[in-house]
C-alpha cells in the first residue's frame, strides 16, 4: 500500500465538522448560517469555530448583510476551497482504490 495519499490529506478539511461544512457548501452556491446550523444539527459555537478555521485557510468566503433590518451571514466556497475539496475527495478515492481487493 502506498502511504502517500494519507500523508497528503488536508487536515483542515479532514476534521468531521469541517468536512460536513465543506460538503454542504460544495453542493450549494451559498448558505446562510441558519441553514448550515439546522442542516448539520450543529451548535452556533461549533459552526462559528469551524467556519473561522475554513475562512482563515481561504476555503470559505463569509458575507455579512442585512435582510429586513436583520443581520444575515452567508457562506460560500472560494475557488481555493473548491479546489482543496476536490483534491481531498480525489485523495480519498485513491485510498479506497488501494484498499479494495483486486
Amino acid at each position: 500500500m502506498n502511504p502517500e495519499p494519507f500523508l497528503q490529506i488536508d487536515r483542515v478539511i479532514h476534521e468531521k465538522g469541517r468536512l460536513a461544512i465543506m460538503s454542504l457548501l460544495a453542493a450549494s452556491p451559498q448558505l446562510s448560517f441558519t441553514e448550515m446550523r439546522d442542516t448539520l444539527n450543529m451548535t452556533d459555537g461549533n459552526i462559528t469555530a469551524h467556519v473561522r478555521t475554513l475562512h482563515e485557510a481561504g476555503y470559505v468566503a463569509v458575507t455579512k448583510a442585512f435582510h429586513d433590518s436583520r443581520p444575515v451571514t452567508t457562506y460560500a466556497l472560494t475557488a481555493a476551497g473548491r479546489k482543496a475539496f476536490t483534491t481531498y475527495i480525489d485523495l480519498l478515492e485513491q485510498i479506497v482504490r488501494q484498499t479494495r481487493p483486486q
